[in-house]
């Protein structure tokens, strides 16, 4: 399991997020909704958090960047503080969710 000094969950706004993904950066963008929400609004790009993706993740090295979203922060911050125990050291959290994306990024994307 992770030591106590593993760096703290970063917050990224919904733009910080978006100017990541413009840069060409290379991370895992995981999606911690269920089915169900995503069926109604998607980030392009974001992969959902089945069992069986959790199993690819955990196989990672543990330097991997992961930014993490849900619908407005909370879920996606307790799935980051979870890899986070498990010794992942490049963890983002999308500040407000789909909900901040929807409003700040891309309008396009329905508000639920």
């Amino acid at each position: 399991m992770a030591e106590v000094d593993q760096p703290p969950v970063r917050q990224l706004s919904a733009t910080e997020v978006k100017r990541l993904i413009d840069s060409g950066a290379t991370f895992e963008f995981v999606d911690v909704r269920t089915a169900h929400e995503v069926a109604i609004a998607k980030i392009a790009g974001a992969r959902l958090l089945d069992q069986a993706y959790h199993d690819v993740l955990l196989a990672m090295d543990r330097d991997t960047p992961i930014v993490f979203h849900c619908h407005l922060g909370v879920r996606s911050q307790q799935a980051a503080e979870y890899f986070r125990q498990h010794g992942f050291r490049h963890l983002t959290n999308l500040a407000g969710g789909i909900e901040a994306w929807s409003r700040d990024v891309d309008p396009s994307v329905p508000r639920y």
